[in-house]
């Protein structure tokens, strides 16, 4: 499975576009208690500024939101979110550090809530604290274990709620850590499960991006794997672009500008880029003409950033550059 402390995961991603969803499915009783007729913030900028010393920030700190709850006299509350992905010994002092550190800066409850996204099935951190002289200071916090699911694999296919799908697929990745073929097959299911419950187009992308973070492949089978999403969709006639298009455009022009810069120059940069846009329209139009050749050798890097662009949604080679 992908480095679970990532601070770039799309577990972030899917957060910050599904807050309600993810509080209903994981913590139902805490989404009761929100006012969802209120906006709710995300507040990560602030997080960070609590925790900034050395030791601290190098831990991962995922979401601090603040909401409306239903009842009470207050305002805003705030809700600290943090996945785990590896068992820590000291988590739950941690989270005790960041609950205690919010509370004293915003003077507002602040709750913690923490998924625990690891593969130990007996490590479960709830609570710290200590007792001196009499005094006496004890943390509780609901944690969320995903290997709990495991045995409502049928439920969870069947759930409309997209936290429900990052959960099975989550599970699968576990199942799957040494057998590529077999997570081969369960991507291919997860993957076509993103189409059952017709969510937006943008839902489903950042869906995908998580399964494929989750299920790494080796190259030939990742090749393998994004050509038969390509032809489902096609399959099915999805009302938008290939999600699995805009994942290899994704990774490829990240690749082309990561091996310009290794080279450490400008020149280097361009013909990465050109390259893996020859190869994205190679694969999606076919055989390319002479003239589209001729301008990839000249374009200059905004161009090939433009093109890349409309590839996406491009119906046919003289739609990219602007010729259709």
């Amino acid at each position: 499975m992908a480095e679970a402390d990532d601070l770039d995961s799309p577990w972030k991603e899917a957060i910050t576009s599904a807050f309600p969803e993810f509080l209903a499915f994981y913590f139902p009783h805490a989404h009761a208690q929100v006012d969802w007729s209120q906006e709710y913030h995300f507040l990560d900028q602030e997080l960070m500024q609590v925790v900034q010393d050395a030791e601290l920030s190098r831990r991962w700190v995922d979401k601090l939101v603040s909401v409306k709850p239903k009842e009470g006299d207050e305002r805003w509350v705030y809700v600290h979110i943090e996945v785990q992905g590896q068992s820590d010994p000291d988590l739950a002092k941690r989270l005790f550090t960041y609950n205690y550190r919010l509370f004293d800066r915003y003077d507002r409850p602040v709750a913690t809530l923490v998924v625990l996204a690891d593969d130990r099935p007996y490590w479960r951190p709830c609570e710290f604290g200590f007792e001196l002289f009499g005094c006496r200071q004890r943390f509780t916090f609901p944690a969320v274990k995903l290997l709990d699911f495991e045995a409502e694999i049928e439920r969870l296919e069947a759930d409309s709620n997209p936290f429900a799908l990052v959960t099975a697929a989550h599970l699968w990745a576990l199942r799957s850590k040494a057998d590529a073929t077999k997570r081969l097959e369960a991507k291919r299911r997860a993957a076509k499960l993103l189409y059952r419950h017709g969510w937006s187009r943008q839902r489903v992308i950042e869906l995908f991006r998580i399964i494929d973070w989750l299920m790494r492949l080796p190259k030939d089978l990742e090749q393998q794997f994004l050509t038969e999403v390509h032809e489902y969709e096609r399959s099915q006639n999805m009302p938008y672009i290939s999600t699995a298009e805009r994942l290899a455009i994704e990774r490829g022009l990240q690749q082309g500008l990561q091996q310009g810069l290794q080279q450490g120059l400008q020149q280097g940069t361009r013909l990465g880029e050109a390259e893996v846009l020859r190869r994205l329209l190679r694969r999606k139009f076919g055989t390319l003409p002479k003239w589209v050749e001729a301008k990839l050798q000249q374009a200059e890097q905004t161009e090939l950033e433009a093109w890349a662009e409309r590839i996406l949604d491009a119906q046919s080679v003289e739609q990219v550059f602007g010729q259709g």
